[in-house]
């Protein structure tokens, strides 16, 4: 799992309900190892030959993942909410949650970096 120490820190200061539930994405989403992350736009964000995701670091509901060129990513992906042509969204609402989309989640994530390489 690549780990960013920026990102960490980020973590560290990071006041939110969801905390937990969101640090559980994260760390399904760098179970692929060609997936790296940093901080843009003030929230961890996801990178694979561009820019995957990034959270919503307000949503005190849910965590919420937006993939930013979601529509495009090839393949059926239940989980992946929103019309429009950019934008993608997946939440999750607490552990068990994460739990059950890991795979859906995981499938987003290979169908991403198989669509750049």
């Amino acid at each position: 799992m690549p780990i960013n120490s920026e990102v960490d820190e980020w973590f560290e200061a990071y006041d939110n309900p969801m905390k937990d539930v969101v640090q559980a994405v994260r760390s399904v989403i760098l179970e692929d190892e060609r997936i790296t992350e940093t901080i843009k736009w003030k929230s961890p964000t996801f990178v694979y030959k561009g820019n995957m995701a990034s959270f919503n670091p307000r949503s005190k509901q849910h965590a919420s993942l937006m993939f930013h060129t979601g529509a495009s990513i090839p393949g059926d992906h239940p989980r992946l909410e929103g019309g429009g042509d950019t934008a993608r969204y997946m939440k999750f609402g607490d552990l068990a949650e994460v739990e059950a989309g890991a795979d859906g989640l995981r499938a987003v994530v290979a169908a991403w970096c198989a669509s750049r390489e």
